[in-house]
């Protein structure tokens, strides 16, 4: 479970928070409205716009309060008229956000098994139906065709990774069906499909976002999948340079902005380039990117050059007109000059202001990566109200049929907000189990008896035998495995299994074989991959929880490390 929300980086939004009153931000559900709607352009539905937003402020009150998280950090993302994307010091807060729920729920599924089942593994392949309505799914689970009853939401995500046969995005934005994708191969659009098949409507499947700064990985520059550039590292002054070290753009544009003049320049490879003052700034992500060989650091400019195929007078030109731009005040590329302090504005409003880091010189050091334009969000799904109800192509709701998260369309519009991800998911979720609570026990008076068979069924389905994916807490089963587990491995010997079919990894002195669950894996493959054979313990810990072993890979760990 947790999909692309385990790796969103910004945050989550909330208007009138006790975080914002606390820092005396005068934010409101009518100013965040406002800003959607500007965002959302021609699109913006205002009754879904207005539930987002008007429920924000209680959706982070409610994180706070219920899961104990620390989102007292506000910040200020473009677009937005005051700081109001949430978070902790945690550096993946959307890890943070979706784990603290899954955990919870994955309590209930231990301490209340009668209310709470969770199958793994398992794929729906059919919604299922009682004339017009949705009474429950269809779905596969160990080779066995299962079926389970209720009303049903839908919580899949979008199709920005859809590259299959029957494709969502080579039907409605063909020219980006060739882009590599920041989604996790999951985001294939089964949800839209299975809803599409039943009769339900789909809105703005053409508003799929582009995003301008995907990592691209010198040793697999061809991935499909790749790693997304923190749109932090532009925030705190980072520069895009061509291929023949030059500007080309107001970096802090928005993404489609960039995006577009990108692919107009079309002078390959584009690079993201940090100087020493804007690597400090943000010197967790640049020791991220390193550590995965995705960025590389240089010791002055001079080898920058070499490496770019320049020289060094070539590049020093270059920053001498950013500085002179800076001093100025005044940019060709249209950025303009802020004063504050990135601790307050993470990432600074791509309308009105930029970082300026200091004198770019030959002997500083910098941080580089290539950057390509990479699939990102989809604005479009199956059309909602503002209940979380799918609606039908007859323009009424599908009885029993909800949907929330990015699944969900119309919710951004034209183009959604930073910040905003995170708060459709924890918003619309809550939306779409109140309503699908709701209607079930509307549904058990009036139809009662016709209900009966199908509840009954649902009563023996939650009132089973416990699957074996709750039949004792991870940690537990952790505990009985390390107890017994007094195998030691030499470092040598973990490096020698280290290819997809056998990979092995060190992670604080114990060694794990995580080969069957790499495809588990929110991060994706390559996350885990990048670290075959070898200790990966600094990277761990800088992104985990140091209870996610125990909890959610507890057969991985097989030994220790010999000392």
């Amino acid at each position: 479970m947790g999909g692309n929300s385990t790796k969103a980086t910004s945050g989550i939004n909330g208007a009138g928070t006790q975080s914002q009153q606390d820092l005396n931000i005068p934010d409101n559900a009518k100013l965040f409205f406002q800003d959607t709607k500007n965002s959302a352009r021609e699109l913006a539905r205002d009754d879904l716009i207005g539930v987002l937003t008007g429920r924000s402020g209680d959706a982070v009150n409610w994180l706070q309060d219920k899961f104990g998280l620390d989102l007292s950090k506000v910040a200020r993302l473009g677009g937005h008229s005051q700081p109001r994307t949430h978070r902790g010091n945690a550096q993946f807060p959307g890890m943070v956000i979706t784990y603290a729920q899954m955990e919870r729920l994955e309590d209930l599924s231990v301490s209340q098994p009668d209310r709470v089942k969770i199958k793994k593994k398992a794929r729906v392949t059919k919604l299922i139906r009682d004339g017009e309505a949705v009474v429950g799914v269809e779905y596969t689970l160990g080779g066995k065709t299962e079926i389970a009853y209720g009303p049903v939401i839908l919580a899949t995500g979008g199709y920005a990774a859809d590259f299959t046969p029957n494709s969502l995005l080579k039907k409605y934005r063909p020219e980006y069906y060739d882009l590599p994708t920041t989604n996790g191969e999951h985001c294939t659009g089964d949800g839209h499909k299975l809803a599409l098949e039943v009769g339900a409507s789909a809105i703005d499947l053409e508003k799929v976002q582009v995003h301008p700064t995907g990592l691209v990985d010198p040793n697999d520059p061809e991935a499909k999948v790749k790693f997304l550039a923190a749109e932090a590292l532009r925030g705190v002054g980072g520069l895009l340079l061509d291929n023949e070290g030059k500007r080309f753009v107001d970096e802090l544009q928005h993404r489609d902005y960039v995006t577009g003049k990108m692919w107009e320049n079309g002078k390959y490879p584009i690079r993201l380039v940090l100087n020493g003052q804007a690597s400090k700034e943000i010197e967790w992500h640049c020791k991220h990117y390193v550590g995965r060989g995705l960025m590389k650091r240089y010791a002055n400019g001079e080898e920058l050059a070499k490496d770019m195929g320049l020289t060094p007078a070539q590049l020093k030109k270059t920053f001498d007109d950013y500085n002179a731009v800076v001093r100025a005040k005044k940019d060709p590329f249209g950025k303009k000059v802020c004063c504050l302090p990135i601790d307050y504005l993470f990432i600074c409003s791509p309308r009105l202001q930029f970082f300026s880091s200091g004198e770019w010189r030959l002997d500083d050091y910098f941080n580089v990566a290539i950057m390509t334009p990479v699939l990102h969000y989809t604005m479009g799904g199956l059309e909602i109200d503002a209940e979380s109800r799918v609606i039908s192509s007859s323009g009424k709701p599908v009885a029993g049929l909800f949907a929330s998260g990015e699944v969900a369309g119309g919710v951004h519009g034209a183009n959604r907000l930073g910040g905003s991800s995170l708060l459709g998911c924890v918003v619309f979720g809550r939306v779409s189990g109140d309503s699908a609570a709701s209607y079930l026990l509307q549904r058990i008076g009036p139809l009662a008896e016709k209900a009966a068979g199908r509840l009954g069924a649902v009563s023996g389905h939650l009132g089973g035998e416990s699957s074996s994916s709750v039949a004792a807490p991870a940690e537990e089963k952790a505990d009985a495995k390390s107890s017994g587990g007094a195998k030691v491995f030499t470092a040598e010997e973990v490096a020698k299994h280290k290819s997809k079919d056998d990979i092995w990894v060190i992670i604080d002195n114990q060694v794990l074989d995580v080969t069957s669950f790499l495809p588990d894996h929110p991060g994706g493959e390559k996350a885990i991959l990048l670290y075959a054979g070898r200790d990966a313990t600094e990277e761990f810990n800088m992104l985990h929880d140091p209870k996610v072993i125990p909890r959610y890979a507890a057969d991985s760990v097989i030994g220790s490390l010999k000392k």
